[in-house]
C-alpha cells in the first residue's frame, strides 16, 4: 500500500532519483509516504507464544526458553515434533508461529504452572507433613544444612546481642 507523490522536476533530477527507468524521461519523483519507522535496529513487533512475549532476535530454542514451563529439553523436544529448524524468531512466518502456538499450548506453562506449585506447596502446609513445616518455617526442605549456608531461604544474617567472639 505504498502511496507516491508525483512532482514536477527537471529532466536531469529524475534521471538521478527514479530507479525503475532510466532511459525514459519523466517530469516526477516518486517519494514513498508510509515507511515503518526503525529505531535502531529494534522492530517494533514481537512473537508472543503462550501468552509471553519471546524475543525476536534469538533462536526460537532459546526464544522459547522465556515461556515459565519451557526449558531447554521442552524446547528442543517442541522443535523436533514439528520438524522444524531453529532459526531466528523474527524469520518466522505466521503459519510456523501457529504450529508453535498449538503445541506450546499442549505443555502446562505460566499461570497454570505457578498455580499448580502453589496449591501443591498449600497441601503440605496443610497437612504438616515435614515439608510443609519448613515451607512454613522458611528453610530448605530437601536435606540442605543450614548452619552455614542457605541465606536464600533465611534471608540476611542477624547480629545476636551479648555474643562476643571468643579471645585467642
Amino acid at each position: 500500500m505504498a502511496q507516491t507523490l508525483a512532482l514536477p522536476v527537471a529532466p536531469s533530477l529524475s534521471l538521478i532519483c527514479n530507479k525503475t527507468s532510466s532511459l525514459s524521461l519523466s517530469n516526477s519523483v516518486s517519494f514513498p509516504i508510509s515507511i515503518a519507522p526503525k529505531y535502531r535496529g529494534l522492530s517494533i513487533q514481537c512473537a508472543r507464544i503462550g501468552g509471553v512475549e519471546i524475543p525476536n532476535n534469538k533462536r526460537v530454542e532459546f526464544s522459547l526458553q522465556y515461556i515459565h514451563g519451557i526449558g531447554r529439553s521442552s524446547a528442543r523436544k517442541i522443535l523436533c515434533d514439528l520438524n522444524m529448524e531453529n532459526k531466528i524468531t523474527k524469520d518466522l512466518s505466521e503459519e510456523e508461529l501457529i504450529t508453535i502456538r498449538d503445541e506450546v499450548s499442549k505443555y502446562m506453562i505460566e499461570g497454570d504452572l505457578r498455580r499448580f506449585n502453589a496449591l501443591a506447596i498449600r497441601r503440605l502446609k496443610e497437612i504438616r507433613c515435614y515439608r510443609g513445616i519448613r515451607h512454613v518455617q522458611g528453610l530448605p526442605c530437601r536435606g540442605q544444612r543450614t548452619r552455614n549456608n542457605c541465606r536464600t531461604l533465611k534471608g540476611k544474617r542477624v547480629a545476636i546481642a551479648g555474643k562476643k567472639k571468643a579471645p585467642r
